[in-house]
């Protein structure tokens, strides 16, 4: 199942749903190191302008904006010819066209190459950005960066992590090796290992596993919830050092629930520093973030058997939590 982009209109940003698309034409050119995205014309749709389409399907831009966008030769269709404003649409056609923000935040640090060979690279994420385009980001997402940097137009992430964590991102350089690295990971074929600082609990028994069921929750789509039922997400959890009234701890997940470590770590009374979402959600969608107070967990490291050389590949990141180097806020 491949996920298509469509926009949510009340909140204005790119929100991605779990729906099915063509894959992108191989002919089609990166844009500044972005992909063209793909827009389906519905039966509803049918004799409407292309102008009229994108303006009504997405309408986080204004049609003026789509009109310029058009001028300018950035809607295509599927051989990648530019498309006329005025054209009429048919049910079942593709229009491509490439997304990109004009007051992109500028991101706190760099990201850091850790490996990279024939059939991977893989990354240092900071804290802040999203691996792959979304929301306010684009040109700076850790994807279009490292495309343009690399000169590799066809790497595509294997896993994701948050845009609030650090840490390790593997991506497949080549195109049709995608699907067996992300199998890995999908079947949980990947160690992977995580820290986080949090709160000291003299009195919490560790090691443990926690184990519990995660749903989105109802009302806020950008949290999950802990709730009643079979468990569907699993952590192994660590106290690996303590420094006064905080602790560093190692988080081996065994399942990649949206959220997961968040919740376990809360759900244990021991909220990780800078959670911006849990126990209280302090700050939305879209609002600024706190670089003060980056959330305190990183993706420490990664080791799995390649299915394509065989090797066994394991890497480990460069970077250091904020607070376990002493460098936090006195308050939490």
């Amino acid at each position: 199942m491949v996920r298509s982009t469509v926009i949510d209109a009340q909140r204005g940003h790119f929100v991605i749903p779990r729906m099915s698309r063509p894959p992108r034409p191989p002919h089609l050119p990166l844009r500044d190191g972005v992909s063209a995205s793909c827009l389906v014309a519905q039966p509803a749709d049918a004799g409407a302008s292309v102008l009229d389409v994108l303006a009504a399907r997405l309408p986080a831009l204004s049609r003026d904006d789509w009109a310029e966008r058009l001028r300018g030769g950035e809607v295509l269709n599927a051989d990648g010819h530019p498309l006329a404003a005025d054209a009429p649409c048919r049910p079942g056609q593709r229009l491509y066209y490439y997304r990109r923000l004009d007051d992109e935040p500028e991101p706190l640090h760099s990201e850091c190459i850790v490996f990279q060979d024939e059939w991977l690279v893989v990354a240092d994420k900071p804290h802040f950005i999203p691996v792959t385009p979304s929301g306010r980001f684009v040109q700076r997402s850790l994807l279009v960066r490292l495309k343009r940097q690399l000169g590799l137009p066809y790497l595509s992430p294997v896993h994701r992590i948050d845009r609030e964590t650090a840490g390790l991102v593997v991506f497949a350089v080549q195109p049709h090796t995608r699907d067996a690295y992300q199998a890995l990971f999908r079947d949980r074929r990947v160690d992977k290992v995580y820290e986080a600082v949090a709160p000291h609990r003299a009195n919490l028994a560790l090691p443990r596993t926690h184990r519990s069921r995660l749903e989105p929750d109802a009302e806020r789509f950008f949290i999950s919830r802990e709730v009643p039922g079979a468990p569907n997400s699993e952590t192994h959890i660590e106290r690996a050092a303590v420094f006064g009234t905080h602790a560093l701890y190692r988080l081996q997940p065994v399942t990649g629930r949206r959220h997961q470590l968040r919740l376990h770590m809360n759900a244990l009374g021991v909220p990780i520093l800078g959670d911006g979402f849990y126990p209280t959600v302090l700050r939305g969608p879209g609002e600024p973030d706190d670089a003060k107070r980056p959330l305190q967990l990183l993706a420490r490291s990664l080791v799995f058997d390649d299915p394509f050389t065989g090797q066994r590949r394991a890497f480990t990141s460069t970077l250091v939590l904020a607070a376990a180097r002493g460098h936090w806020p006195t308050a939490n």
